[in-house]
């Protein structure tokens, strides 16, 4: 039988990372911005972590026989985290925002803590899948390592189904050349061939800035330098699956990047189908219909709400109504097809009622939705703010994009939907003092307001047809009565685009 005390091993490391007095390492950390020194003990570094192991190898002692680390790349808020696990083997993540551990990943990776790397990559792929949709910066970052393979087949499965997320990002001409492969191998990357074959071109193009800008007045030098620039990505077009017509439009140009089989090949299958060919022919992508990562509560503040719905008083069709509202689309986005992630800030039934709790909630929060539950009614209605909860502000805030909104339900047959008339300066009020009033819309236009801090115990709340005087902020009443009510429950969403 053996005794194990882990716990308390834990924390007599903990407490060495704080002694000062037999320290021989010194490293240094963020030099440019918020440079600080930590100190720390070598045989504890080299036992830990392999790459400090080579690092104290070739640094050299002053004559204090103290060896002083560099690391200019890494913040001091996680070379903190980093450092007390090297020494404790505890690293807590309750109340960390997934930005800082997804940097908390990257950097265990650089400094060949293994353990804490791999953990945390599970862990953002499991937990935390919404938020890294949002991965323009995190996707580029991952493929200059050789790690986190979890992690690139997560978002490489995720840019099949919804390839504009990194095609038409800013920073696609700038993704490594083994990104775009990943990519271009997938069977089931949801995009038509040709489009394929114009983004290859386009990265081609733009890893030889001194390309001509007309492809007319190519040189064989220049065709010849595109070749070798593509040729990892050129045998992964399906070219047999290009409509002829498109062919001598889209890919003719560029036919002397080419094998000269290739093209004929390419010539001959658009003519005869049916008649065999040299060159290899890969199967058509499978188009399926994309999934996302489901829509529930994940929040950094309340980790432990990521199994609750994403709603009680919507669902996905009219989360497709509102993200096509935003857009401004005239059609209705498909319910497989929508753009948005709508992540829970509030729920009055899970936080209380209190005007109070909406702006402390929702304070610093932009693009968001307010959802409201009329009482004794199947209404539902609410209004989208494309600027910022601010507590602290006063007054009337002008935005041209804000709208309010009825949703159909039940009995409601019809959703309406109630544009801010352009350059009203109404469009929203910020309370001075919040203790009554929750969001506000224009002219009462939609506003949520108790005499007793709970919107359900009194019939304030309020969709006014007009306001004083007759004037309107809004295109149109979202309710045919101006008369107060109370509401059953309501909601407020971050919304954030996929792509």
């Amino acid at each position: 039988m053996s005794f194990k005390f882990f716990d308390k091993l834990s924390q007599d490391f903990s407490e060495l990372l704080n002694d000062k007095k037999e320290y021989n390492v010194v490293i240094e950390v963020d030099k440019e911005e918020n440079m600080k020194s930590f100190t720390a003990h070598s045989v504890v570094l080299r036992y830990r972590s392999s790459y400090f192991d080579k690092e104290l190898e070739n640094a050299i002692a002053n004559e204090n026989y103290i060896k002083t680390i560099i690391k200019p790349n890494i913040s001091v808020q996680i070379f903190e985290i980093i450092l007390k696990y090297i020494y404790s083997g505890i690293v807590n993540i309750e109340d960390m925002d997934t930005k800082t551990i997804y940097e908390l990943m990257v950097n265990a990776n650089e400094l060949e803590i293994t353990e804490l790397s791999r953990k945390l990559e599970s862990y953002l792929i499991e937990s935390k899948a919404s938020w890294l949709t949002h991965f323009s910066l995190a996707y580029h970052s991952i493929f200059d390592s050789n790690e986190f393979k979890d992690l690139k087949n997560f978002y490489n499965d995720i840019i099949a189904k919804y390839p504009n997320l990194i095609f038409e990002s800013e920073g696609f001409t700038s993704l490594k050349e083994s990104a775009l492969i990943s990519i271009l191998k997938r069977d089931d990357l949801k995009v038509e061939e040709i489009k394929i074959w114009d983004y290859v071109i386009k990265w081609g193009i733009a890893q030889n800035p001194i390309l001509p800008a007309d492809s007319k007045e190519w040189s064989k030098e220049n065709f010849k330098a595109l070749k070798i620039t593509l040729g990892q990505c050129l045998p992964l077009i399906r070219y047999f699956h290009i409509p002829g017509e498109i062919i001598l439009e889209k890919v003719k140009p560029y036919k002397k990047i080419l094998e000269k089989q290739l093209w004929d090949d390419i010539i001959q299958h658009s003519i005869s189908p049916n008649k065999s060919v040299n060159s290899l022919i890969l199967p058509a992508r499978i188009i399926s219909n994309p999934e996302l990562p489901s829509r529930t509560i994940s929040t950094p503040e309340f980790p432990s709400r990521a199994n609750e719905p994403f709603s009680t008083i919507i669902n996905n069709e009219h989360v497709a109504e509102l993200s096509s509202w935003v857009d401004r689309k005239l059609t209705i986005y498909p319910s497989e097809d929508i753009p948005y992630e709508f992540q829970l800030i509030l729920r009055g039934s899970r936080d209380d009622f209190n005007p109070k709790t909406f702006w402390n909630m929702c304070n610093g929060h932009t693009n968001t939705i307010v959802i409201a539950k009329v009482a004794g009614t199947d209404e539902i209605v609410g209004g989208y703010n494309p600027l910022t909860w601010d507590n602290l502000k006063c007054g009337w805030m002008k935005t041209n994009d804000s709208f309010i909104f009825s949703l159909k339900n039940g009995n409601i047959q019809n959703s309406i939907l109630s544009r801010v008339i352009p350059f009203k300066k109404r469009a929203l009020h910020y309370p001075m003092e919040p203790s009554s009033f929750g969001p506000w819309f224009g002219l009462s236009e939609f506003l949520m307001e108790t005499s007793v801090s709970d919107f359900t115990q009194d019939k304030r709340c309020q969709c006014k047809i007009k306001g004083t005087k007759g004037v309107v902020n809004y295109e149109k009443p979202i309710r045919t009565t101006s008369n107060g009510f109370s509401i059953v429950d309501y909601e407020v969403f971050n919304i954030s685009k996929f792509f």
